[in-house]
């Protein structure tokens, strides 16, 4: 067998002149090998000292080639063909193994590849620099490897600027981050020797890696390639942050569906990304705060900060693979109190001007001598309903645009003011007493029970002292409208009050007298909603039932036997039976007041002294609100 040298490399002991032109790729040539380990018969020449070949696969050269066969730029790579009696061998005709030079893995964005072929020959050249003299003698060969290094650099970094594209070559991105972090780790073997340094060692692609991808996000938040689908009717700040916030989405997720993969688990790169993007992002914010906004904008920035932000960090995509809880805020502390002041400050004062004007027309509409609208049969007002949408709709957007339920509240801050506006309205309307105030009374009734109903049930939409001074000026509301609408129908049936407990109560049907009047008022009393009416017959219930007690303790009627005493507790006993009937039916829910009746009649029919007194004192203990 033969070798025959398919190229000649020119070297330092050549003449340039005296050489042929070498071809365009005679500087980056392959090396074929055998598998086989035989020797066809033939003749070795024996020009290659330290040349050698495995038993098997593998590269032909075990030790480095010398200088004279080297390429220009160091590739230790030959092209060399084996033939028998100058014929090619029929195995020759297909590559066993294939070694590309540093052009041809640039070509084929094989960037990890071309970094080892970089580090064989930085290991080889400076292996036998030992002195700075020597340095100067290797010269050209330095200079050829640091214009390589440069080459691949460029490359690498040209790869990293294209990883957020839709079309990005992972292949070659993985390869290129595989070689920066083989170069990463030469850096590291180069501080350990005293060797003499090549001049690009360390070359920290490690922070020129981070440094890209600093500078990559920033272009692409300062020209976001993906502006927002429908930018009619919004601001230009609005559509600017828009569209910084879709870019900044479409690129974290192509991150963590495509680019994740390029990269090896332990370098976190989706967090990198993420905490890049948070960066960059906070910062086009923080100078969009400093201008001072519209009021509309200002909301805008803070639903980002506090909801579109978060949420889109919360998408299961992204969430699974980022920490957005160490991100924190979009904007500090000091950016954001001013943003949030503006925006409470607007919405508190949209808040009271509409609670101003729904009073308005209310008092409006009674001053011009009209009825609440009916419904049902009863009077109805939408002042309560209207004013708690909006409460509830306020307070409930401002927990999301703030992020914070407290700050929220305090947009019905003033709210307590605006109800005893509310109160004054109704004692107005009370004390003028015209034709619709009763109308209006009862309608009244039904918005204090909407607002005590959601200021109980709906207690977090409001500050805690806010909540209990408009609870206790609706508890003043309505006792005072039950007096109001009351108070005539006592007037009226006072004249029968006053025989209660008297001779002729015990001997005439003076009681069914009264029935029959209470029963004729009640009918006078209708026109609230149904709830609210109930309270008020709860409420005629009882103060009938404290008149009836009352004018039996006054004692008019004289018990001087046991006769009368069993006549009285009957009367007594039939007439509690005969009033808890018509009020229960007309919707009073005391039922305990029956039984306070049942317990004096008891005591009318007792004699001894003790027994009335532990009769009296259990009274007492049981109804602890008598008098």
């Amino acid at each position: 067998m033969c070798l025959t040298l398919r190229g000649c490399l020119p070297c330092r002991s050549c003449r340039e002149k005296d050489l042929p032109a070498p071809s365009s790729n005679s500087s980056r040539t392959r090396m074929r090998t055998r598998s086989d380990s035989s020797e066809p018969d033939g003749t070795r020449p024996n020009f290659l000292p330290g040349l050698t070949a495995r038993a098997s696969g593998g590269n032909w050269f075990r030790g480095k080639l010398p200088r004279l066969f080297r390429s220009p730029r160091g590739q230790d790579t030959v092209n060399i063909t084996s033939t028998t009696d100058g014929h090619h061998s029929p195995k020759d005709e297909e590559p066993q193994n294939v070694i590309l030079t540093f052009e041809e893995n640039l070509g084929l964005h094989k960037y990890s590849e071309a970094s080892q072929l970089l580090i064989q020959r930085e290991e080889s050249l400076f292996g036998e620099i030992t002195e700075l003299d020597s340095l100067a003698r290797h010269e050209e060969e330095v200079n050829d490897l640091a214009e390589d290094y440069g080459i691949l650099k460029r490359n690498i970094l040209q790869t990293l600027l294209q990883s957020l594209k839709a079309d990005a070559n992972t292949e070659a991105l993985t390869s290129a981050v595989k070689a920066i972090y083989q170069e990463d780790k030469q850096d590291g073997l180069w501080r350990q020797t005293d060797r003499t340094r090549p001049g690009w060692r360390p070359n920290s692609w490690r922070e020129l890696h981070d440094a890209t991808l600093h500078n990559l996000v920033n272009e692409r938040m300062d020209y976001p390639s993906t502006p927002s689908a429908n930018q009619e009717g919004q601001s230009s700040v609005e559509a600017h942050i828009h569209s910084m916030g879709r870019q900044l989405k479409d690129d974290l997720l192509m991150v963590v569906e495509v680019v994740r993969n390029c990269y090896p688990p332990e370098t976190d790169i989706c967090n990198v990304y993420a905490r890049l993007y948070h960066q960059t992002f906070s910062a086009r914010l923080r100078k969009v705060a400093d201008f001072g906004l519209e009021d509309k904008d200002c909301q805008f920035l803070l639903r980002w900060v506090n909801e579109y932000y978060p949420g889109l960090l919360q998408k299961p995509a992204l969430a699974s693979e980022i920490n957005a809880e160490a991100l924190g805020k979009l904007l500090p502390p000091e950016l954001l109190e001013p943003l949030e002041e503006q925006y409470l400050s607007k919405q508190q004062h949209e808040l009271m001007t509409y609670i101003r004007r729904v009073l308005e027309e209310a008092k409006e509409m009674w001053n011009n001598g009209q009825e609440p609208m009916r419904e049902d049969g009863c009077y109805v007002s939408p002042v309560a309903y209207d004013i708690i949408q909006l409460v509830n709709g306020m307070v409930t957007s401002a927990k999301t645009v703030l992020g914070d339920l407290h700050k929220a509240q305090s947009i019905t801050s003033k709210l307590n003011g605006l109800m005893q506006s509310f109160k004054t309205f109704q004692d107005e309307v009370m004390r003028q007493n015209k034709p619709n105030s009763k109308a209006f009374t009862k309608a009244n009734l039904g918005n204090i029970e909407q607002f005590r109903d959601t200021l109980t049930k709906n207690g977090d939409l409001f500050l805690e002292d806010v909540r209990k001074d408009c609870l206790s000026v609706l508890t003043d509301m309505k006792e005072s409208a039950h007096m109001y609408l009351l108070s005539p129908v006592h007037e009226v049936l006072k004249p029968q009050y006053r025989k209660l407990g008297t001779s002729d109560w015990l001997n005439k049907p003076l009681f069914e007298k009264l029935l029959v009047s209470i029963q004729a008022e009640i009918q006078e009393l209708q026109g609230s909603k149904e709830s609210c009416h109930q309270e008020l017959m709860s409420k005629f219930h009882q103060e009938v039932t404290v008149e009836y007690v009352k004018r039996l303790l006054r004692g008019e009627v004289k018990l001087k036997d046991k006769e009368r005493q069993d006549k009285a507790y009957v009367t007594v006993k039939n007439d509690a039976e005969r009033l808890h009937s018509l009020f229960i039916k007309m919707g009073s829910k005391e039922d305990w007041l029956k039984e306070i009746l049942i317990k004096i009649a008891e005591v009318l029919k007792l004699q001894e002294l003790p027994a009335i007194q532990m009769q009296v004192a259990s009274l007492g203990s049981a109804f602890p609100d008598l008098r």
